[in-house]
């Protein structure tokens, strides 16, 4: 007979025993990863004992603000600094952020100009630090340090984005924290420029700069500069830049000290956290007078960037009382190797632009604009994605992202009474310009990107067109740079630059914004090559508000088999100004002309072989057949559109020579197509009776969602049906093995063909 054990109860360990482990398991981590609890949170964090005595010594409305005002100052010049002296493309467009952090790591105030999606990230490795170095005695926190980062998965966009931060100590007493940061470009990535479409792991994706000291004494660590150097391609770069960042936090610094000698540290310590606690409450207050109500939208990404497809990102807005919700689940589960995942807190960075550009850009730029909004996702979404997952090309993602918050929140805009800017349809989104790198004319290994991304297309908005090229999503005050400047550096010529695409329009009532030509080619290397990593070749990756419609779909296009430098020395005439004149009457004898999608992997060029893109439109605004005919005439004279495609557009009759309007033949065209919209048009019930299918078509490689059950997401086919609460890893194959397999199947069937014939 066998023994029955009684169960001996667990002992509760003693406080002493509880403290014990916790020392151990700290002792013995082996690995301090990026940290879920700081990186899934965007809030502010709990107001500190020091804080509320700060706040309770000084509160005068006068004081807080004269201080706010000479911080901001201090932001400002020292984001002049590093636009004014950064070596990187990126530094000299304003691809730059500088800021003022708390004690604890809140981002209190920013530099107006920049990118401010920075606002919503700088603050995640300053936490970092704060949780694992403060109090690790072989690191520290002093006075004099600073540290370098730039994994996104530690806090940021991507890892071409290099911050430098800064602790700033009041007698011995750490009160806040200054940072700069800058797109760097390069950082040894497995393509040049910073941003490789073809990384398949993160270990492809070039430096990944946890939070770690480089500076002390307000020096920067040559050892620790010359492993960094050491890493990319272009070493000089590396340093110049490391040192204006450092110098324009001290810049910052040197304002921070005035103001603690002229007021005293509770006086900088209340205006802070008073500055993000009022903008944060002031959110919610004006967030309150929307009206209750959801509002559903998607946006499609046309491609990884190395194969197409079809990728959904979902989005429901919701407004109730005085919480607003986004809610990304149903969009597609991560790719597993591919680079166009985002972590879930750059998605949150973009979205808080939406806020502090286009709805509230009074307010004062920082975290708290963002703070009190709330963000749901699947786990392992392609909009938050795992640290396992590469996220080098992140943008693609974040910007659809944020083209899906723009879209819906000028829904809830339209609907409230008090609004502080106008109604906007969506902005262009996606970096439609060239990455380069290679050996430069001087001999000079370098990698970069122009600043032709900057050049987006803005939306119309309720009462306008939408203004040319304006300005990125990310950053409203930045610049398109001196292509002649960069020329010095580089050995390649942009022939084109600069000139409005003809009929890239994005027809409304109200037209967005439109873009322009870029034609490279490149003259003084044998070792030079570009990229392009933008979507939209197929299907446009934005949507037109209240009738209006989105931009069309463009394609790289390139010229091969020619010396186009040849032909502007010998044949001037045969050089075309256009894409559409090139590709259309092929002016080059011999050469080939091809299309591609967006998605060019690094591709070495020869010399005088010419690769074009366009910049697309922002969004137009209102039904097209309610526009001025008065204002498609002027965008025929100013070669916007051409008198074909206005016509056919806009229902418009015009005399061809003179472009008279004939106001009576305009009406009745538009009379017409009015009647024959409602003919076209059935009733909302049995229009879904056709459309609305229970699973994507099997043709189709289509990620995400497909209809509204968020709960089940399709990975590639209408057979791969997977839990969006079960993630599972997505592997896309290689293209080349699928381009392989597609012709040997060709070959086998030819073969048999052939042996049928015999």
């Amino acid at each position: 007979m066998s023994e029955i054990m009684t169960p001996v109860a667990a002992k509760t360990p003693s406080s002493e025993e509880v403290a014990l482990i916790k020392k151990f398991l700290t002792d013995t981590t082996l690995f301090l990863g990026p940290d879920p609890e700081i990186m899934q949170n965007h809030d502010l964090m709990p107001r500190t004992a020091i804080e509320d005595a700060c706040m309770k010594e000084v509160s005068d409305a006068h004081t807080i603000a004269k201080i706010r005002d000479r911080i901001q100052a201090g932001c400002d010049e020292g984001y002049e600094m590093v636009e004014q002296m950064g070596a990187a493309p990126g530094a000299k467009w304003g691809d730059v952020i500088t800021g003022v952090y708390s004690a604890s790591g809140d981002l209190a105030i920013a530099s107006a100009g920049g990118v401010l999606i920075f606002s919503a990230l700088v603050h995640h490795p300053i936490k970092f630090i704060i949780k694992n170095w403060m109090n690790e005695p072989t690191v520290g926190v002093r006075e004099g340090d600073g540290f370098i980062h730039n994994d996104s998965r530690y806090g940021n966009v991507h890892n071409t984005d290099q911050s430098m931060i800064l602790p700033i100590f009041h007698e011995g007493k750490l009160v806040c924290w200054v940072a700069s940061t800058v797109h760097e470009g390069e950082n040894g990535a497995i393509e040049p420029g910073g941003m490789p479409s073809m990384a398949e792991s993160p270990c492809d994706e070039g430096l990944k700069m946890c939070p770690f000291k480089v500076v002390e004494n307000y020096e920067i660590k040559r050892d620790i500069l010359t492993f960094l150097q050491n890493s990319v391609r272009e070493p000089k770069l590396q340093y110049e830049d490391m040192k204006v960042k450092l110098f324009a936090c001290l810049r910052i610094k040197q304002r921070i000290e005035e103001t603690l000698n002229t007021d005293g540290p509770a006086a900088l310590v209340s205006t802070l956290r008073l500055t993000m606690e009022n903008v944060r409450a002031e959110v919610k207050r004006r967030i309150s007078e929307w009206p209750d109500m959801t509002v559903r939208t998607y946006i499609i990404q046309d491609s990884t960037l190395r194969e197409n497809c079809v990728v959904k990102i979902n989005c429901q807005l919701t407004k109730t009382g005085d919480r607003l919700i986004f809610d990304f689940r149903g969009s597609s589960p991560e790719f597993t190797n591919r680079a166009t995942n985002t972590i879930v807190a750059g998605l949150k960075g973009m979205l808080a632009q939406v806020f502090l550009c286009y709805v509230w850009p009074d307010l004062p730029r920082g975290q708290a604009a963002f703070a009190p909004i709330e963000v749901i996702t699947d786990p392992n979404s392609i909009v938050n994605c795992s640290y396992d997952a590469p996220n080098s090309q992140s943008l693609m993602s974040i910007f659809t992202g944020f083209t899906a918050g723009q879209h819906a929140v000028a829904k809830f805009l339209y609907s409230c009474p008090e609004k502080y800017t106008k109604v906007h349809a969506p902005t262009f989104n996606m970096i439609n310009t060239f990455i380069w790198g290679g050996v430069s004319q001087h001999g000079e290994t370098l990698g970069n990107l122009c600043a032709d991304l900057n050049g987006m297309g803005a939306g119309a908005t309720v009462d306008r067109d939408g203004e040319h090229a304006l300005a990125p999503i990310f950053a409203t005050m930045a610049d398109i740079g001196e292509q002649e400047l960069n020329e010095e550096e580089v050995p390649f010529l942009q022939l084109v630059s600069k000139k409005m695409t003809r009929d890239a329009v994005a027809p409304g009532k109200y037209r967005g914004g439109q873009g322009y030509t870029q034609m490279v080619a490149t003259k003084d290397s044998e070792q030079w090559g570009f990229m392009t990593v933008c979507q939209g070749a197929k299907i446009p990756p934005m949507q037109g508000l209240f009738g209006g419609y989105s931009c069309g779909a463009y394609p790289l296009c390139k010229v091969k088999g020619v010396d186009v430098y040849d032909v502007l020395l010998n044949e001037p005439e045969k050089f075309k100004h256009s894409i559409e004149e090139i590709m259309n009457e092929q002016p080059f004898e011999g050469a080939s002309y091809t299309t591609h999608h967006m998605g060019m992997g690094f591709e070495i060029s020869k010399r005088g072989e010419l690769f074009m893109i366009s910049q697309g439109a922002g969004a137009g605004y209102g039904d097209l057949l309610e526009r001025d005919p008065a204002g498609v005439i002027r965008d025929i004279e100013e070669g916007l559109i051409s008198p074909g495609v206005a016509e056919r557009l806009y229902k418009v009759s015009f005399d061809p020579a003179t472009l008279a309007i004939n106001a009576e033949a305009t009406a009745a065209l538009r009379d017409a197509e009015r009647k024959a919209r409602l003919a076209r048009g059935v009733p909302f019930k049995d229009f879904v009776k056709t459309w609305t299918q229970p699973k994507p078509p099997t043709y189709l490689q289509y990620f995400g969602c497909w209809g509204d059950d968020v709960g089940t997401l399709y990975a590639g086919s209408a057979d791969s049906a997977r839990d969006a609460n079960a993630p599972k890893p997505n592997y896309m194959r290689h293209p080349k093995d699928v381009r392989i397999e597609a012709l040997e199947a060709r070959l086998a069937a030819l073969g048999a063909l052939a042996e049928e014939k015999q």
